[in-house]
């Protein structure tokens, strides 16, 4: 009893051995992953992105050239915002409005529609892949909130426009015009314009040039709601 008061015994852990290692793996492969999370976004900050998963995996060859925002047309700049995100400016990353209204809608059945911002496809365009999941979908919610903290919405319209497929195996604005229009991205004018934005949301299965149906109705609209975005200022979070 001396013995055991001189050399008390030291609390065992509850927890199995093998299940403290998985916690402690679990815990590492977290930790490395925010880093390299965060390292990347950071160097996206700066750096154009060479290339996304989404280009690794397209079946056709790629063409891609990587644009300045100061080269490429404001007209496209408010076209993609016209279409794809007019809250753009206004929100963190999240339209959640939108986001509820694409839930009703997609309980209705029919084409499954999302309510993701540009920043949010921007975000699954350059850090992730595409398709559906939760694991997917709370990966892109990370790297979005990211890019909204580190990038700044300039930053993030810039990248969108150089990711962002805008025909089969085209990617980015500017390889757009020059395939539909043979001219730079910096010489599109509003039509012009809306109709690579009108394609964005189905790239390959919608038609620029000779668009008919509901992509030309839709590119006419995005066309007319072009100089509402800068009259209203709606793109005022690009161009300060």
């Amino acid at each position: 009893m001396l013995e055991d008061l001189k050399n008390p015994r030291q609390p065992t852990s509850s927890i199995p051995r093998p299940a403290r290692r998985f916690g402690w793996l679990i815990a590492r492969l977290i930790a490395a992953f925010l880093f390299i999370s965060v390292a990347q976004v950071v160097i996206y900050k700066v750096v154009p992105v060479p290339i996304t998963l989404t280009m690794l995996m397209d079946e056709n060859p790629v063409t891609k050239d990587w644009t300045s925002l100061d080269d490429i047309d404001r007209d496209m700049v408010d076209a993609v915002i016209s279409g794809e995100d007019g809250k753009f400016c206004l929100h963190n990353g999240f339209d959640h409005e939108a986001m509820m209204q694409a839930f009703k809608r997609n309980q209705q059945g029919g084409r499954i529609r999302g309510g993701s911002t540009i920043s949010q496809q921007t975000a699954k365009n350059v850090f992730l892949w595409q398709g559906g999941g939760y694991l997917r979908k709370g990966l892109e919610a990370w790297y979005t909130v990211l890019i909204e903290t580190i990038w700044g919405k300039r930053r993030i319209m810039e990248v969108y426009l150089n990711v962002a497929e805008t025909g089969i195996g085209t990617y980015g604005v500017e390889a757009g015009a020059q395939r539909y229009y043979g001219k730079s991205a910096r010489k599109l004018s509003a039509i012009e314009a809306a109709r690579i934005a009108a394609v964005l949301p189905l790239p390959k299965e919608r038609e620029v040039n000779g668009a008919g149906g509901f992509t030309r109705r839709h590119g006419n609209s995005i066309a007319r709601r072009v100089g509402v975005v800068k009259t209203d200022g709606l793109d005022a979070c690009v161009y300060r």
